[in-house]
């Protein structure tokens, strides 16, 4: 028998088993999960930023165990536990079974006729003549939502995988939560998680910020130098170490201090691409749908235009050839962003604005020293 619970993604399968013979029966429970090897349509975005796709096996030897359909078609997997689960992952959905803990359960995947297969036998059950056991097995379908899969078993919030940074986006996961339950909408709440990581990360980014604004200042300074001592590398190169060190410049300052936060930028990105709750959401006017590209190309558009704009309040590139590329750079990532989900791009059109502003009050205050 099948039982289901209102507000619940768990179905409970029961099976009363009576030995109605003259003789031991034995028998076992076991409980599997088919697919095909097609994609998901949600599974990669065109920068090639890709959620996991196959078999997930959680037991006492390891929580959390991936295997892609490559690794199910090399080898077969099998381990034995006392507790755990065996699921099938994908984007935004899970299919789980999750058997009642206590027992020496194995667990296993191979390929067979195509389809990918990945399950759990329990061990035998033995019933005298005339004796009835009940067996039973959760069978988890839905989506991927952090708190219900907390409650679903030990360890199944995992599937919800934001890679190496888990330890970075897991507390901000948290908080783009917290904040959509105060305001109630996801694009706000993405608008709101972009300020306060922007906020947290301020003193980093004006100090990155402050050393490109001296070079932009001491730019013709530095082309002068150039001029100067363009034939005699030593000289010049001399020359503008000096200028440094007068002015207090560091030219690595600027790249330091982002280089260091790009493990925050990256561990939210991630907890956008993985969060379901977007799927469907609106934010406002046209975006209907926070985790599909923006239909009329707006976002991208706007997100190409801010980068613009950051460079013309960065320092030109010294090299003709990199100051070209840098010009490339907001249209090549215009275009790569007008596929990417409209949440995606909402989070970096506003980190660029965030960034220009405090960008422009920095430069100003910069360019106003001396005077």
């Amino acid at each position: 028998r099948f039982r289901f619970t209102p507000g619940s993604y768990i179905i409970t399968q029961e099976y009363v088993v009576n030995n109605g013979s003259a003789e031991n029966w034995q028998g076992k429970l076991f409980g599997q999960i088919k697919r095909d090897s097609s994609d998901d349509p949600s599974q990669t975005t065109d920068m090639g930023m890709q959620s996991f796709l196959g078999a997930v096996f959680s037991t006492t030897e390891d929580a959390y165990e991936k295997l892609s359909f490559d690794d199910m078609t090399e080898a077969n997997f099998k381990k034995v536990s006392p507790d755990g689960w065996v699921a099938m992952s994908q984007h935004y959905f899970l299919s789980a079974w999750i058997p009642a803990p206590g027992a020496e359960y194995t667990y296993s995947s191979r390929v067979s006729g195509g389809k990918y297969i990945a399950g759990f036998v329990s061990p035998e059950i033995d019933l005298a003549p005339g004796e009835t056991k009940t067996v039973s097995a959760n069978f988890y379908a839905g989506p991927k939502i952090s708190e219900l899969l907390e409650e679903a078993a030990p360890d199944l919030e995992l599937t919800v995988d934001y890679g190496i940074l888990w330890f970075i986006a897991s507390p901000l996961a948290w908080l783009l939560k917290a904040i959509h339950n105060i305001v109630g909408n996801w694009g706000v709440a993405i608008i709101g998680i972009t300020i306060v990581v922007k906020a947290l990360l301020f003193q980093v980014n004006a100090k990155a910020f402050k050393s490109m604004a001296k070079m932009r200042k001491f730019g013709p300074e530095m082309k002068r130098l150039k001029e100067l001592y363009g034939d005699d590398r030593q000289k010049m190169s001399q020359s503008m170490m000096e200028l440094y060190k007068k002015e207090k410049i560091n030219p690595l300052g600027g790249c330091l201090p982002i280089v260091a936060q790009m493990p925050v930028f990256i561990a939210l990105y991630w907890v956008l691409l993985e969060s379901v709750e977007l799927r469907h959401a609106p934010f406002a006017l046209w975006i209907h749908d926070l985790s599909v590209m923006d239909p009329y190309f707006l976002l991208p558009i706007l997100m190409g235009a801010t980068m613009f704009i950051q460079q013309l309040l960065n320092p030109t590139p010294p090299d003709p050839m990199q100051a070209k590329i840098m010009k490339m750079l907001p249209i090549m990532f215009t275009f790569f962003f007008l596929w990417f989900p409209a949440g995606l791009v909402l989070y970096w059109l506003v980190n660029n604005v965030l960034s220009i502003t405090q960008q422009y009050i920095i430069n100003k205050q910069i360019e106003g020293e001396g005077k």
